[in-house]
């Protein structure tokens, strides 16, 4: 006997339920695995990105300055023929910094895993070195800092702001403390040295030694190229780490002078 008061719908008898259930569940996997491979794929191309661009600045990056590459620009540059062989000759006198002269540092940015070289570079280099007899008895060099450029603006900017107070410290200063021989430069053209001394940056000074190749050209100049290895946080200067990207603390100083006879 039915009741009156009972109206609950009786059990569904359309089969297509379950079915269509299993039907958006299999669509919502697939959407899903889809969405996963469309990560996949475009991580794996961020991170391809990432080793191509690293390729491309690693093989446009400066290389490291040759005293016998740039004595032979020297004499080159000077004509009359000369053949860019480096020539023994009176070294003795006051030397300065003369049109040609370059310098700068070279460091290595880690982009997403990948090792960039960033080499930055600036001509506004003045000072002066004495030669006495053999010996090299004074140097001093100044580098204008803000004037330092990479291949990136905004790089350079934060360079010149954030890493350096360039307002402040706008110079890096090296000043030679002790005499080195560089008989060799007089009798064969070329002399490697290592010089002491003492490198300003950023209103921080540190004790370093140099290694110098000295080269006398044809045309009478004298090339001097060095480099000497640098840890930032010495000069209180912070690396910039931006997640994505972040750059060695450990860099190099190098350079190129160009000096003439005062």
């Amino acid at each position: 006997m039915s009741s009156h008061g009972d109206h609950r719908p009786p059990p569904s008898s359309d089969p297509s339920g379950p079915v269509r259930r299993r039907r958006l569940s299999s669509r919502a996997l697939t959407g899903i695995v889809a969405a996963a491979a469309v990560l996949v794929l475009g991580l794996g191309g961020f991170l391809i990105g990432s080793r191509i661009y690293a390729d491309q600045r690693n093989a446009a990056a400066p290389e490291a300055f040759t005293a016998t590459a740039e004595a032979s620009a020297a004499s080159d540059g000077g004509g009359g023929g000369s053949t860019g062989a480096p020539a023994a000759g009176e070294v003795g006198g006051t030397w300065t910094v003369a049109e040609g002269s370059q310098a700068g540092y070279r460091v290595a940015e880690v982009l997403n895993g990948q090792d960039v070289t960033v080499v930055g570079r600036t001509s506004s280099v003045t000072g002066s070195a004495e030669i006495t007899g053999t010996s090299l008895s004074e140097t001093r060099i100044v580098v204008d800092l803000a004037s330092v450029e990479t291949d990136a603006a905004q790089r350079d900017e934060y360079f010149r702001t954030r890493a350096i107070d360039t307002a402040a410290h706008p110079e890096a200063v090296f000043t030679l403390t002790a005499p080195v021989d560089v008989a060799a430069l007089a009798e064969t053209g070329t002399a490697t040295v290592t010089v002491p001394g003492t490198l300003e940056i950023n209103g921080q000074t540190q004790d370093v030694r140099i290694a110098l190749t000295l080269a006398r050209s044809q045309d009478g100049t004298l090339t001097v190229v060095g480099a000497a290895d640098a840890t930032w946080s010495d000069y209180g200067v912070e690396a910039p780490d931006l997640g994505f990207v972040s750059v060695e603390d450990a860099g190099q100083i190098e350079f190129s002078l160009v000096l003439a006879a005062a």
